[in-house]
């Protein structure tokens, strides 16, 4: 096969997707209950494993195996169907949602997995709304007594402003959940629905084809129709059809816009990528680091040297690893879709474009406001040197942010968080992963803006308006207020400065 027929062929079998939902509507189930179906494990783990049970594959931070909750992504790669699909497992915890959006990013579609008792939840509204030009729902939790499908379709139209098209229906809900019926035949086309149905849910499927809205992949596409799906995580009802159904569904890697505003096709033949995710001390014997790195065009290959931006010199990528959880190994190849790791000496950052011929840059990732803020220090003054190195990694793979005084340094630094829990991990990670304990003072700053205008001053403007200001890790000037009217009285007061609640992306000559 020539280069460029293999080169189409291999992106046109590449479905990566990641899964988003609130916490504790089933989204590590239902992962497992993928890789399952799609032949990748042979055991599904509950995802409260104690004892001899197995944990699941995606959760392998020893945090989240206690917690019962996931608080990083994780990658998972499996064929199905001569389909190669690359899951994007996201913590739902709304503390994370900075890691689902980077994730979200990586991915050319989004299931977003509800709770049949709960609906679309207020606090990951937003998050919802990130993928609604390309998300799949699944209706979870069918085997419990939850709310009326229609209710929760109604639902997702409303929050989202898109409609909704049921490929299959479920027949029942809790302990009368007898499975699901399939709406459509291979072709797309309506199909009268055989066996055994209750009356009431034939009532259902025939509102559905009398008022429901037409099934059009094209719509589907562009993000204007979400097809939805009911199911059983837990009791793996549902889980086949929709894994068929969506791999047919969803789309195949697209083009990815540039800075510059130039789109890049996955047919472009030189190799191209960005990183969107760190990750360090997966193993933690042997304290590696991890670059998460989607292919957006062309071959990679093991061996083959990249540009980066900041970097004057070729970067070789000799160990590139396909991943699966916590467990990994050396491959030789990858394609537009995939999602590789890369072994990182600390040369790589998030956001980071790796390319073949001229360097360029994928836009920029966001780097949210903080909203918790406090200031850490070394419990042990001769653990400083792990407590620097362990700070400056973790924020290097996005977790926490950190800040210091105007030219201060390192020397007692302020780290941001989007949640609580994230401060909880940044506590948790430093001590078990290099042995470093700290001491935290919460702040009571609640609300960030990266600052920038005509006569901006740090220091009158501390003594001027209630705030403290500090830098980030690039020197940009941040202001932290104690409330939203702080920064409604700032910024009445400068009108012309720009107040930005994402960090200003820093010219390539400022990252090195």
């Amino acid at each position: 096969m020539q280069p460029e027929e293999k080169l189409k062929a291999e992106t046109a079998r590449r479905r990566t997707f990641a899964i988003i939902s609130h916490p504790d509507a089933g989204k590590t189930t239902l992962t497992e209950k993928l890789l399952l179906h799609g032949g990748a494990i042979h055991l599904a783990g509950a995802v409260k494993a104690r004892g001899a049970q197995r944990h699941v594959t995606s959760d392998w931070m020893e945090l989240e195996r206690q917690r019962g909750i996931s608080v990083t992504s994780s990658v998972l790669q499996f064929e199905h169907r001569g389909f190669r699909i690359n899951l994007l497992d996201t913590p739902g915890h709304q503390d994370f949602s900075e890691d689902t959006y980077r994730t979200l990013a990586a991915a050319d579609a989004a299931v977003m997995l509800i709770d049949s008792a709960k609906g679309v939840e207020a606090q990951t509204r937003k998050l919802f709304q990130v993928c609604r030009r390309r998300g799949i729902t699944f209706v979870n939790k069918l085997d419990r007594l939850g709310r009326e499908p229609f209710d929760n379709l109604h639902e997702v139209e409303e929050v989202l402003g898109i409609r909704t098209c049921p490929i299959t229906w479920p027949l029942g809900q809790g302990q009368d959940f007898k499975g699901v019926a399939e709406l459509f035949d291979p072709t797309w086309q309506r199909q009268v629905v055989g066996g055994d149905v209750p009356g009431k849910v034939r009532e259902e499927i025939e509102l559905l084809e009398a008022a429901g809205d037409p099934f059009d992949h094209a719509k589907v596409l562009r993000g204007e129709l979400s097809p939805a799906f009911f199911g059983s995580a837990m009791t793996e009802v549902g889980v086949d059809e929709f894994l068929d159904a969506f791999v047919r569904l969803a789309p195949a890697p697209g083009p990815r816009i540039r800075v510059d505003g130039a789109a890049v096709d996955p047919m472009e033949p030189r190799f191209s990528g960005f990183v969107f995710k760190i990750q360090a001390n997966m193993d933690p014997a042997h304290r590696d680091r991890l670059a998460f790195l989607r292919v957006c065009s062309g071959r990679f290959y093991r061996g083959m040297d990249a540009r980066l931006p900041r970097e004057e010199k070729p970067v070789r990528l000799s160990m590139p690893h396909q991943l699966f959880g916590a467990d990994r190994q050396v491959i030789e190849e990858a394609w537009p879709g995939d999602v590789i790791g890369l072994f990182d000496t600390g040369t790589l950052r998030i956001g980071d474009t790796l390319s073949e011929g001229p360097a360029f840059e994928y836009a920029e990732l966001p780097r949210f406001s903080p909203e918790i803020f406090a200031r850490v220090r070394a419990k042990d003054a001769l653990k400083r040197k792990q407590f620097e190195k362990g700070l400056e990694q973790l924020s290097q793979e996005g977790a926490i942010q950190i800040f210091h005084a105007r030219g201060g340094g390192m020397r007692d630094p302020i780290v941001g968080a989007v949640g609580a829990l994230q401060l909880e991990v940044l506590q948790y990670r430093l001590l078990h992963e290099y042995g470093a304990d700290l001491m935290m003072e919460r702040l009571p700053y609640q609300v960030a803006r990266w600052v920038s205008g005509p006569g901006f001053d740090a220091a009158r403007f501390e003594a001027e308006v209630d705030a403290l200001c500090v830098e980030d890790r690039d020197q940009n000037p941040i202001a932290l207020f104690k409330s939203e009217w702080n920064l409604s009285y700032a910024t009445g007061r400068h009108p012309s400065w720009t107040w930005a609640p994402t960090a200003p992306v820093a010219p390539l000559s400022k990252r090195k």
